[in-house]
């Protein structure tokens, strides 16, 4: 099958000067925030034209946005804007614009950039300093993809939604387990900020053995290894999940030099600085491991405090809102070991937290099904893509 450059098939980053300023009074406007990585346009507001003409980027209903910096990029924020009410929006400056000229449906062409195989190549073409990498215009107007007809094109789209629907449910599931088990906590727990159960408060030094970050070894990422002891770092310390997938390893011999950073079983892990602050997981491993300077050891005495309850207490809305200030109206960047010794902790009977994490486990399993369901969803999904845009992406 023939492949074309993108600049054959689509407008990239159509000019504001064609939009007819006599005529147009408001607009939509998508903030970066607004595009998901799932591939949708989450939020819009409504705009004038004067006031975001200068400084954004300007699209159309049914124009393919997509993030042009990292980590959006890799991350994969990119959407249709088919669902905004106006007809002219306008956007983040780090969105690249394209718009199809006929030759392609806008859907089509979103899964043919919406992919991870395309993430990984665009990634390696980003110019710029870190953190602030852009993919650039050229490699987008030059880069090619396969064109089949307009119905072929339909057939395509329509296998992939099906797929992509797939993995849409079992998000929605797993989602709705994260909202019973915050509402099982509540109502066995009462809100841990008013603490309205009425249970003793200690402050949470009073209930740990340790409260310490870790350590980046010396060298930093040159010493990572494919294998060895796991080493943590704060984008494995998801919220209640500890997310090993992207995980580093360090060797022996750094492992042991590294005694204070030891994380054992049943420690809990909280991202204490950046954008991930607050994030909080229970390492449920046997493994030897170790943890970054942006991830704190907090080891629960498990005779007063369980981890998983304290895991999900931290974890719960208004928690997490009184100890990152938005109480306030400020946002903390970074949490002091003191600061943390001193968070105050409603402590129920150890009897009724026990319960709640034998509830959890009940939970597990079904809970493993519907992410083993979604793996083979997602196997599905880049099975369809390989197929359709080809081996060279």
């Amino acid at each position: 099958m023939k492949k074309v450059k993108l600049k054959d098939i689509a407008e990239i980053n159509p000019r504001k000067s064609e939009i007819d300023k006599d005529t147009v009074d408001e607009v939509s406007f998508v903030a970066m925030a607004d595009v998901s990585e799932d591939g949708f346009i989450s939020e819009h507001e409504t705009r004038s034209l004067s006031e975001v003409y200068s400084g954004y980027t300007y699209f159309k209903k049914d124009d393919v946005l997509l993030a042009k910096i990292t980590p959006c990029f890799e991350n994969g924020k990119a959407a249709i804007a088919d669902n905004i009410p106006n007809e002219i929006g306008f956007g983040s400056s780090e969105f690249h614009v394209l718009r199809t000229n006929g030759k392609v449906l806008p859907k089509y062409l979103f899964y043919a950039l919406w992919n991870e195989p395309f993430r990984e190549h665009g990634s390696k073409k980003m110019t710029g300093s870190a953190g602030q990498k852009r993919v650039p215009t050229n490699f987008l107007k030059n880069y090619e993809i396969p064109l089949p007809s307009l119905s072929e094109q339909k057939a395509i789209v329509a296998k992939l939604d099906r797929a992509q629907r797939l993995i849409d449910i079992d998000k929605e599931m797993l989602a709705k387990y994260d909202e019973l088990i915050q509402s099982v906590f509540l109502d066995m727990f009462g809100d841990p900020v008013t603490n309205s159960k009425g249970w003793e408060v200690k402050k949470l030094g009073d209930l740990t053995t340790k409260v310490g970050s870790g350590s980046t070894p010396r060298g930093g990422s040159k010493v990572y290894q494919d294998h060895g002891n796991i080493f943590i770092r704060s984008q494995n310390v998801l919220m209640n999940k500890l997310d090993l997938e992207d995980v580093a390893y360090i060797s022996d011999e750094i492992h042991e030099g590294m005694k204070n950073t030891w994380v054992q079983e049943n420690d809990v892990l909280l991202n204490i600085t950046g954008a991930s602050i607050g994030r909080v997981c229970v390492y449920n491993k046997s493994e030897a491991a170790n943890v970054n300077q942006h991830v704190c050891i907090l080891r629960p005495i498990q005779e007063e405090i369980m981890p998983y309850y304290l895991s999900h207490l931290i974890s719960s809305k208004n928690y997490q809102d009184r100890i990152l200030g938005q109480q306030t109206g400020g946002t903390r960047q970074a949490f002091n070991m003191t600061q943390i010794k001193n968070f105050d902790i409603p402590l129920p009977p150890v009897e009724l937290q026990t319960q709640f994490n034998e509830m959890l486990t009940k939970l597990k399993d079904e809970i493993q099904s519907i992410k083993l369901n979604s793996k083979k969803s997602e196997e599905l999904f880049s099975s369809l893509v390989q197929g359709a845009f080809g081996n060279d992406l």
